[in-house]
């Protein structure tokens, strides 16, 4: 299984952010959005990812994209985890229905949890680049995030 390919539409979809806020397909307009689905909050590879990419926040902005945090970890789960880390990515659940976006995007796995992926979504809600580890256990760097930017 593979994520979404470029040039694919951005399938239908519904998270809720730990603020109990509401993010769907339709907050993806007009930017350019990296969805950073990850597996499990707390563990060591999300814990060691998560920090990286919020230590580049900047220049993440500066290329114009933001990152979220996609799981199906429920979402006090993920503010816990956002707070113990100190970082500024919204993360949003997938936790109910669970693993719908995941499936939304091809990567929900059947234990129950995301492959770890990155989709980057462009201002017209088209996957303009993809991205998924072999191993839930593998680390992308953000140069991979860099380079899918400069790619669209």
């Amino acid at each position: 299984m593979s994520p979404l390919p470029a040039g694919a539409p951005v399938r239908s979809f519904s998270l809720k952010g730990a603020d109990g806020r509401t993010f769907t397909d339709a907050d993806l307009a007009d930017k350019t959005t990296v969805l950073v689905f990850y597996p499990f909050a707390f563990s060591p590879v999300c814990s060691d990812q998560l920090s990286l990419y919020d230590e580049l926040h900047d220049q993440f902005t500066e290329q114009g994209a933001t990152l979220y945090g996609v799981s199906c970890d429920s979402i006090w789960s993920q503010a816990a985890f956002k707070e113990k880390l100190g970082i500024e990515m919204e993360q949003l659940s997938d936790f109910e229905p669970k693993g719908a976006t995941c499936r939304a995007f091809d990567v929900y796995q059947p234990g129950g949890f995301a492959q770890r992926a990155l989709v980057i979504v462009g201002p017209d809600a088209t996957v303009r680049w993809s991205y998924q580890t072999d191993s839930p256990g593998d680390l992308p760097g953000a140069n991979l995030i860099f380079d899918g930017l400069a790619a669209v």
